[in-house]
């Protein structure tokens, strides 16, 4: 047996966070009990639960601290509260049959224990160590969490510690507001006067990268810390070293245009990937964008059906649109389909309805007198409801 739990629980400063592993003592988890009860280490010394002095539990449960014991005073909170609280979790987990009670004799249980040094409350840190600790032991027992749950929840979650967001594009349709300006004052405007959406995207359009690089996108963060942010770099050359300036850059996306050669885009597209970017290939001037998908060993996550401005008087060529999300269902990721160049509220509908999942305008919000109200009435035309502000953690 080689089981893993996790848990989180409490507030700062007595939080408490449990990584455990449940064993065989002829396995690996016992090898790695024995080592650490016997080679200590200055400040992380490990040392067995007990219930009372005398009195440790069974599986036999041995606590490593993961923040190094300074004085005594630390040190205390360990050898008392902490060491009382996982050893009667591992004690009632036995009780209540999570762990097997013919198993305790063969088993033993490793739990790596963070005490903050400013924690102070006993009562606190026994509470939540000992909630931290039961709940690690049930995941580890049970094997939460499993594949499914790790994949729905990967795009949606976030960690509360980081103090930003990286948002994952799981819920389109998404309108995308792209900044073909360059003056950083006027940015800075639109930025601030556009409404908090989730299903609101910022691009930084060719000209205001082209005049201030790659760096601009620290300059959208300022203003917009949370927001998904487009960098369209329109790359036809040097593909995976573009991409990687973007993901430096620290935008959430990249623009690799769909003229340029096939070696170069799978570059991108490949180094958006190992970087976490999303890749899209932009089709503007391109005479037949399926044959472009269809000659890649990998495809984008979004294909954006670009009329150029110059040609804006023409209809828009959404008919491909099925036949990518068809070429999609084969991929190994799903691929979404963004459409650009002169769309305008009353046509947004229209690109919905041919399977658009993304929406790019520029000067019909960029250059409104009225920026919120432009935005909020191409966002009401999405029809979706913000949710993942509301979602409600629900983990056992």
């Amino acid at each position: 047996m080689f089981l893993i739990g996790e848990a989180l629980i409490g507030d700062e400063p007595e939080l408490a966070h449990v990584d455990l592993l449940i064993g065989d003592k002829d396995g690996p988890v016992g090898t790695a009990f024995a080592s650490g009860l016997a080679q200590l280490s200055a400040g992380h010394t490990p040392l067995l639960s007990v219930i009372r002095p005398n009195l440790p539990p069974k599986p036999a449960t041995l606590i490593v601290p993961k923040v190094t014991v300074k004085n005594m005073e630390q040190a205390a909170a360990i050898f008392g509260p902490a060491q009382n609280a996982v050893a009667k979790a591992v004690a009632d987990s036995v009780a209540e049959g999570v762990i097997p009670k013919a198993e305790v004799e063969n088993l033993v249980v490793i739990a790596s224990v963070f005490i903050h040094p400013q924690a102070r409350d006993y009562d606190a840190i026994y509470r939540y160590n000992y909630g931290a600790t039961k709940l690690a032991v049930k995941r580890a027992m049970e094997g939460f969490p499993d594949i499914d749950t790790v994949l729905y929840e990967k795009d949606r979650s976030t960690h509360p510690i980081m103090g930003f967001r990286v948002i994952r594009l799981w819920d389109p349709p998404y309108l995308q507001v792209a900044l073909d300006l360059v003056d950083l004052t006027v940015v800075r405007r639109v930025l601030s006067q556009l409404p908090d959406s989730d299903h609101l995207l910022i691009e930084v359009g060719t000209p205001l990268v082209k005049k201030f690089g790659a760096s601009v996108v620290k300059e959208i963060r300022n203003v917009r810390p949370s927001s998904f942010v487009v960098l369209d770099l329109k790359t036809l050359d040097t593909g995976n070293l573009e991409v990687r300036l973007a993901a430096d850059a620290t935008a959430d996306a990249v623009v690799i245009s769909g003229l340029a050669p096939q070696k170069t885009l799978e570059l991108a597209i490949r180094e958006a990937r190992k970087t976490g970017i999303y890749s899209v290939i932009d089709m503007l001037n391109v005479p037949d964008p399926l044959e472009v998908l269809r000659s890649l060993a990998v495809l984008p996550d979004v294909v954006e059906m670009h009329r150029a401005i110059d040609q804006e008087a023409e209809r828009h060529n959404w008919e491909a649109i099925a036949e990518i999300k068809r070429m999609a269902a084969s991929s190994d990721r799903k691929v979404l389909v963004a459409v650009a160049g002169g769309i305008r509220v009353d046509t947004v509908a229209s690109a919905l309805s041919s399977g658009a999942d993304i929406v790019v305008t520029g000067r019909a919000i960029t250059g409104s007198k009225d920026v919120r109200d432009a935005a909020e009435q191409f966002l009401a035309e999405l029809k979706q409801t913000e949710i993942d502000q509301y979602r409600v953690m629900t983990d056992f």
